[in-house]
C-alpha cells in the first residue's frame, strides 16, 4: 500500500536540516547582543570619559553674568578647558537636578576640577572678590567738589561726570531724585541729591553707576528717618527738592550739631516774615570757586542763587547735605530769631538775635576772642 507524503529519505534530510536553522537563529541573536552590549559599552566608555577631568593647569577667571542660564554656563566652561563636553555635562546636571542655583559672579575655576567640586562652587558662589575702589565725600560738598575730587582719585572723568549730572532723565528706581524739578535755573540739576558718604564699589564702575550709587544712598538714609517724615513734609507744605534745599543752606552754614535746628528755625521765620535770607554760602556757590571773603560787588551778581537779591529760596540745594541737617529742616526749633552771626573765638558756634538792632551787638560781640 501506497503512503502520500515524502520518503524516507527526504525525511531524514529535514529533520539535519532543522538544527542548523536553529543554530543560525542563535548567532544571530548573539551577534546583535554582542553587537548592542558593545554600542552600549562605547556609548558609556565615550559618557564616562567625557566627564572625566579635564587636563590639569593653572587657575583661570571665568565670570558668569547675571541671568545666564544653567546651559550657557556649560557652554562657556567647555570654551574655557574646564570641562570636556558640554552636551554631556548638560545631560548630567539633568540627571542630577543641578544647575538651576548657580549663581552669577567671577569664579577662579582649574582646569581639572573634579565636577563635584565644580557644581559645589557654583551653587556656593563662591566667587573671586572683585577689586574695588573707596571713597569719600564729605558733608556739604558742591557737585563741582564731588567732581574734582573723583577726578584727581582717577574715578571719573569730569567733564562726563558733570554732563551725566545735568541730563534730564531718571536714575533707576531711585526715589527722591524723582523730585528734582524741570527747572531751568538749577545750576547743577542734582546738586544735594548726592548723599555725603564713604563708599566702596567694584573699580570697573563707571560714572553712571556711582551717581546711580550715590543717589540711592540719598534714599536709604531717607528711609531711616521717623515714620512720619513725610506727613510733617506736608505739613510744612516744603517738597523733597525744597527740604533738601533747606538743609544745604543748614548744612553750609552750621558745623556745630547742636545749632543745626536753631539755624533751621531762622530760616523759616525769615521765609514767613518775607525777608531775603541773606546767607553768604549762596554767594559763595554761584561763584563756582568760593572766596575766603565776598566782597560788597559780590552780593550784588545778579542770580536766583543771591540771597541777598532774591527772597525765599534759591533754585535747588547748594551742596550736599548731612542727614543731620535734614533733620533740622523736619523738626527744627521754634524760636523768634531772625538773624545769627558767627562767633570769632573759634568755637565755630553763632549768637542768634530776635531784632536787627540785637544782631548789630551780637556782631559786636562776636569779634571779642573770649567764649
Amino acid at each position: 500500500m501506497e503512503t502520500s507524503g515524502q520518503h524516507p529519505e527526504e525525511w531524514e534530510q529535514d529533520i539535519r536540516k532543522k538544527p542548523n536553522k536553529t543554530l543560525i537563529t542563535m548567532w544571530v541573536i548573539i551577534s546583535l547582543l554582542t553587537l548592542m552590549l558593545l554600542v552600549v559599552g562605547g556609548v558609556g566608555l565615550y559618557v564616562w570619559s567625557s566627564l572625566q577631568p579635564t587636563s590639569s593647569g593653572e587657575a583661570i577667571e571665568v565670570e558668569i553674568p547675571k541671568g545666564m542660564s544653567a546651559n550657557r554656563v556649560t557652554d562657556l566652561l567647555e570654551q574655557k578647558g574646564i570641562i570636556k563636553n558640554a552636551l554631556v555635562f548638560k545631560y548630567y546636571l539633568m540627571l542630577k537636578k543641578e544647575g538651576s542655583r548657580f549663581q552669577a559672579g567671577i569664579y577662579e575655576l582649574n582646569p581639572g576640577m573634579e565636577k563635584e567640586a565644580l557644581i559645589a562652587k557654583l551653587n556656593a558662589g563662591d566667587t573671586v572678590e572683585a577689586e574695588v575702589i573707596r571713597f569719600t565725600i564729605p558733608e556739604g560738598y558742591t557737585i563741582i567738589q564731588i567732581a574734582d575730587k573723583l577726578s584727581s582719585e582717577g574715578i571719573v572723568n569730569k567733564e562726563k561726570f558733570l554732563a551725566l549730572i545735568d541730563e534730564k532723565r531718571t536714575w533707576g528706581d531711585n526715589e527722591a531724585v524723582r523730585s528734582v524739578p524741570d527747572n531751568d535755573k538749577l545750576h547743577k540739576r542734582l546738586e544735594g541729591y548726592l548723599f555725603p558718604e564713604t563708599y566702596e564699589m567694584v573699580k570697573e564702575s563707571t560714572e553712571e553707576d556711582i551717581i546711580k550709587r550715590m543717589t540711592s544712598e540719598l534714599d536709604r538714609k531717607l528711609s531711616t528717618l521717623p515714620e512720619d517724615w513725610m506727613d510733617v513734609l506736608e505739613q510744612r507744605g516744603l517738597t523733597i527738592h525744597e527740604m533738601l534745599t533747606i538743609a544745604s543752606l543748614v548744612e553750609r552754614e552750621v558745623i556745630v550739631d547742636e545749632e543745626r535746628p536753631m539755624v533751621a528755625s531762622v530760616i523759616f521765620n525769615r521765609i514767613k516774615k518775607g525777608m531775603a535770607l541773606q546767607i553768604d554760602a549762596t554767594v559763595q556757590y554761584l561763584l563756582d570757586k568760593p572766596k575766603e571773603r565776598l566782597l560788597h560787588a559780590d552780593l550784588e551778581v545778579d542770580s536766583p542763587y543771591n540771597t541777598y537779591k532774591v527772597n525765599g529760596l534759591p533754585p535747588g540745594p547748594i551742596a550736599s547735605p548731612s542727614l543731620d541737617s535734614i533733620k533740622a529742616v523736619l523738626y527744627p526749633d521754634e524760636t523768634d530769631y531772625f538773624y545769627y552771626v558767627t562767633k570769632k573765638d573759634g568755637t565755630n558756634t553763632h549768637l542768634f538775635a530776635k531784632t536787627y538792632n540785637e544782631h548789630l551787638k551780637n556782631i559786636d560781640k562776636s569779634t571779642k576772642t573770649t567764649k
